[in-house]
């Protein structure tokens, strides 16, 4: 189901706090929402314009019709909403934040509308997974899943992030969870790697279940344009949860830099 371009930011939620001269907008990934962010947007927004919203396979978005699973087969798609979601609030030379999945939809983005976007910030991002065994156990058995597959990728020795995890991928449900699984899983955006231009930092915490540390160094080799990886002395795929405050220096550090 199509919406309206000028309604596209309040479906999806979107949220703006801050003011300052540059803007940041934080996309969450597979499985979340924009709480994600919960931890760090104030710390953020007390020197940036900080924006934040809810894919359309979110389970905090009202619509339930607005995930169709034909149309988000592709990354192309989410792209495709992310471009419109900054056109409508009239933003450009953003710097975006891409948590897993959203890090190649903002590479893909940058692609097709680089005045958009000032700077990328990708983490525990992965241009391609391979994971038949997870798409069986979320088939088969989604609560199960929900439960073994938090504790996998969040830290499992911090609660709050399997805790937060766990929520997003119920709220989300097996409906949505599967579809996108499989548009996450059976994608391969190696060769976009090489027409992003945009100046990257990849984020990548020192042990992620979800993108083994080759992963962000291939990545780093692959992006035609600048490039650093930083490594947060963490566990899990969430350091915006499990290392807040060192995520927030690593990503001021980017920005001034």
């Amino acid at each position: 189901m199509e919406t309206s371009k000028r309604c596209l930011w309040e479906a999806l939620n979107g949220r703006s706090e801050g003011s300052g001269a540059e803007t940041l907008v934080l996309a969450h990934g597979y499985g979340m929402e924009q709480s994600m962010w919960d931890k760090v947007v104030p710390l953020l927004a007390e020197s940036y314009r900080v924006v934040t919203f809810d894919w359309v396979c979110a389970g905090s978005v009202k619509n339930e019709k607005l995930y169709d699973p034909v149309k988000y087969s592709s990354y192309e798609a989410f792209a495709d909403d992310l471009i419109t979601l900054l056109q409508e609030m009239n933003l450009k030379d953003v710097t975006y934040v891409g948590s897993s999945m959203s890090g190649i939809i903002g590479c893909i983005a940058s692609v097709k509308t680089p005045q958009l976007f000032k700077t990328l910030i990708l983490v525990g991002s992965s241009p391609r997974s391979d994971i038949e065994q997870l798409l069986s156990n979320i088939e088969n058995n989604y609560e199960s899943f929900v439960s073994a597959f938090a504790s996998l990728i969040a830290d499992p020795s911090n609660e709050e992030s399997v805790k937060k995890y766990e929520e997003g991928l119920k709220n989300m449900g097996g409906e949505v969870g599967l579809p996108l699984a499989k548009t996450i899983f059976y994608s391969d955006w190696r060769e976009m790697l090489e027409k992003v231009e945009t100046p990257c930092t990849i984020i990548q915490t020192k042990k992620d279940a979800a993108v083994p540390h080759s992963v962000a160094l291939y990545m780093q080799n692959k992006i035609k344009g600048k490039v650093r990886l930083e490594i947060i002395d963490t566990l899990g795929h969430f350091p915006q949860i499990t290392a807040h405050l060192h995520f927030v220096q690593v990503l001021k550090a980017a920005l001034a830099s």
